[in-house]
C-alpha cells in the first residue's frame, strides 16, 4: 500500500469520527489503567459493567488497597481471569501509593514494570491519558493493519512498529482509536462487513464481501 492510500484512508476515519477514544469508562488516568488492565481477553462492555461498581467504592490506589484483595475480586468476578488481574491490581496499587505517591506515572518503562502490565496496556494510557501518539496494537488493529495491508506484520510489535512508521505526525494520536473500532464494528474477524465499509475502495484485501 502506497502512502497517497494510507492517508486517504486515514482522512476518511478523521472525517468519519473527528475525536475518537476508548470505550472504556474512565474518569482518571488511574481508572483508565486499571480498566485496560482489566480489559485483557474480555469485552469493553463487561469491564465497564464491573468497573463502574467498583470505582464507586475505591478509584485511588490507595482506596484500592484498604478495599483489600477480597473485596477487588468480589467487584471483578464477572471478568475472565478475575483472581490473576485482582492480585495484579492490588500489587500496582502498593507501587503506586509506595513509589509514584498515588500518581500513574507518564513513562513507559515505568507503567511496564507494574504487574499485569504489558507494552499494549502502557501504550492505551499513555496515549489515552496522556496524549502520546503511540498505539496500542491489540487483536483488532492486527487484524486490520494486515486484512487491509496497510502495515502488514508477522507479530503485534511487528504491525505497531510499522504503523509508527506510516502514520504520519497528524494522525498518529487517534489512529489507533480508529483502528480498534473499524476493527470492533466493521472489519470484523470472521466476515468483515465490506459492503458498509468507508475505505473499502482503498482496501487491498482479496476477499471481499458484499455485507
Amino acid at each position: 500500500m502506497n502512502t497517497q492510500k494510507r492517508i486517504e484512508i486515514l482522512t476518511r476515519l478523521r472525517a468519519n469520527n473527528p475525536h475518537p477514544t476508548t470505550e472504556l469508562e474512565f474518569n482518571s488516568s488511574f481508572e483508565l489503567l486499571i480498566a485496560v488492565l482489566l480489559s485483557a481477553q474480555a469485552t469493553d462492555v463487561g469491564v465497564n459493567k464491573a468497573t463502574r461498581k467498583l470505582y464507586a467504592v475505591a478509584n485511588t490506589p490507595q482506596a484500592m488497597l484498604d478495599l483489600g484483595l477480597e473485596g477487588v475480586r468480589h467487584h471483578i468476578k464477572t471478568i475472565g481471569l478475575f483472581n490473576a488481574k485482582a492480585e495484579n491490581i492490588i500489587k500496582t496499587c502498593a507501587i503506586l501509593v509506595q513509589q509514584y505517591g498515588g500518581q500513574v506515572p507518564e513513562n513507559r518503562e515505568a507503567l511496564e514494570a507494574l504487574p499485569g502490565v504489558g507494552r499494549k496496556t502502557a501504550n492505551v494510557v499513555l496515549n489515552t491519558a496522556f496524549g502520546w501518539p503511540t498505539i496500542a496494537v491489540d487483536t483488532h488493529i492486527f487484524r486490520v493493519a494486515n486484512r487491509t495491508k496497510f502495515a502488514p506484520g508477522k507479530t503485534v510489535r511487528a504491525v505497531e512498529d510499522r504503523l509508527e512508521k506510516v502514520i504520519p505526525a497528524e494522525f498518529k494520536v487517534d489512529a489507533h482509536h480508529w483502528f480498534i473500532l473499524h476493527g470492533r464494528y466493521t472489519c470484523i474477524a470472521r466476515k468483515p462487513r465490506c459492503g458498509s465499509c468507508l475505505i473499502e475502495d482503498l482496501c487491498e484485501f482479496k476477499e471481499k464481501t458484499s455485507d
